[in-house]
């Protein structure tokens, strides 16, 4: 069972390294430093897109409008943080 822990905890590490990725990705974008018409830059936009949305989106439901300022990034690490926190908790359940 302790194997299946450390699998919890490498899938939370891998969702959190992608987010922040996604995030210095959105960042790079929106300050012109990268271009979407590369066509490099543009398949891994789209990839890291098809990746986060589906954790975005039921945060974005419940969020309010903004005016620009997207929320959910912050939302979902928290979410992944404290998961990371409850299952490092309850090792003794693993074990």
């Amino acid at each position: 069972m302790l194997s299946l822990f450390q699998i919890l905890m490498l899938i939370l590490d891998v969702v959190w390294f992608i987010i922040i990725v996604h995030v210095i990705m959105s960042w790079l974008i929106n300050f012109q430093v990268l271009n979407l018409n590369q066509q490099l830059v543009a398949q891994i936009w789209y990839g890291l897109n098809r990746l986060v949305e589906p954790l975005y989106r039921p945060v974005r439901k419940i969020l309010p409008p903004m005016s620009g300022l997207d929320l959910a990034p912050l939302v979902v690490l928290i979410g992944v943080y404290a998961l990371r926190i409850i299952l490092a908790n309850n090792i003794g359940y693993f074990v």
